[in-house]
């Protein structure tokens, strides 16, 4: 008997937007939904998160380039939380969001009475490590679960294979020391709740460590050691895209609203080419490392494969010296190029100078590195150096370059 070949679903590829100007660049490089906050019931208060008039116009924006918007409210709710969601909800019905992220079941209740028809997603806060949890949820009228992120590939294999309900989950990006990031630390070391959208990071903080003998304290940290914390490294499934495609992921999750716009672009961009290839020729798919090497020109952790193929060991936590830096930092944006003179026009993003090496990249994946030999203001006269913040200045590239690449500096 002839076997037939598996048909492959295209994933969706969901990238963090904390502002404006980050949605539209995620959709340039790649993304096909992007998820937001509001300005009320998320759990990133700190990111720069929309008005409903900035909603409106990344909705516009997304669906122009068919993609989607997705809103997190994903808050724990105490008593009085949830007052103004059903308002909420209703409000980004109307305006067209395609989908809300929520953990909270009230919050999810609310949602259906008071704007039906706006889709609800699982947030990951909720916990769903098996296919029964989902079918739950399905019931309820959910039609999407963010995975916990402590399930492993077995798992997410089992869970695809009982339940028809669409699995989002997390493939890049910084990890939670507690599980589905259900922290404490924060309320009790800073006051600020981490479960309502005020999470200090006090896991990220450098510690001593001290023990007591005989009533006397003592630091057992060398001196010559670092100071630990109790950080787990991010996540990377970069070399493990097929994996995610072949269990039956739905929507491959990236990490990072309070992120910058290199950070979006570059990593979105990454694994919209991985995605891409692999579904171009599965059988003769070979991981290019390139890719990971492109990932390593952004600001980040150490990274590691998270829960997908075992327990988290040391290595997957962050102490003593870093092991590993970015290479790049980002520097500039391009706004105008002048074909004829070959100069760009761009915005400054980080201080550089002549003499530096740099490289542009783009959304249409090309890409280039030169020395930076001159430098103009506004004005057109000459500077060694572009060290004001967001200044206007020109430079002579060696290559085309359009509105919205990027230029990055090597370190």
């Amino acid at each position: 008997m002839k076997s037939v070949k598996k048909e492959l679903k295209r994933p969706e590829i969901l990238a963090p937007a904390g502002n404006l100007e980050k949605l539209k660049i995620a959709i340039r490089y790649g993304a096909d939904a992007v998820y937001i906050g509001g300005q009320a019931f998320g759990l990133r208060s700190r990111a720069g998160n929309f008005s409903f008039e900035e909603m409106a116009e990344g909705i516009a924006f997304a669906h122009e380039h068919q993609a989607k918007v997705y809103v997190a409210a994903n808050m724990v709710a105490h008593v009085g939380d949830t007052e103004g969601a059903g308002e909420f909800f209703l409000t980004l019905r109307d305006l067209g969001i395609d989908a809300v992220i929520v953990s909270d079941p009230a919050l999810i209740q609310i949602c259906f009475e008071s704007a039906p028809g706006l889709p609800v997603h699982l947030s990951t806060q909720a916990s769903a490590t098996n296919y029964k949890t989902l079918e739950f949820w399905k019931r309820q009228g959910l039609e999407r679960v963010v995975l916990a992120r402590e399930v492993g590939m077995a798992e997410i294999q089992e869970i695809s294979a009982n339940s028809d309900v669409e699995i989002e989950a997390f493939i890049h990006g910084a990890m939670c020391i507690s599980y589905s990031g259900r922290c404490t630390l924060s309320n009790h070391m800073a006051n600020r709740d981490a479960n309502r959208g005020g999470c200090a990071q006090s896991c990220r903080w450098k510690y001593e460590l001290f023990e007591i003998d005989r009533g006397v304290s003592k630091n057992i940290v060398d001196e010559d050691e670092e100071p630990f914390s109790m950080s787990a490294v991010d996540l990377s499934m970069i070399r493990h895209i097929p994996d995610m495609i072949e269990a039956g992921v739905d929507s491959l999750k990236i990490e990072g609203r309070m992120k910058s716009i290199h950070y979006v672009s570059t990593v979105a961009s990454v694994y919209r080419k991985v995605v891409d290839t692999y579904l171009a020729d599965p059988e003769h798919f070979v991981f290019d490392q390139a890719w990971e090497d492109e990932l390593w020109k952004v600001a980040q952790r150490e990274l590691s494969s998270g829960f997908y193929y075992h327990e988290p060991t040391e290595d997957d936590q962050l102490f003593g010296k870093t092991r590993k830096i970015p290479s790049y930092a980002f520097a500039a944006q391009v706004l105008d190029y002048d074909e004829s003179t070959q100069i760009a026009t761009l915005q400054q993003r980080n201080n550089f100078g002549v003499g530096e090496e740099i490289e542009f990249y783009g959304p249409d994946d090309i890409g280039f590195k030169q020395t930076v030999a001159a430098l103009w203001d506004e004005n057109d006269a000459p500077i060694d150096r572009a060290k004001n913040a967001m200044m206007t200045i020109k430079m002579k590239v060696d290559a085309p370059v359009k509105p919205f690449y990027f230029m990055r500096k090597k370190k």
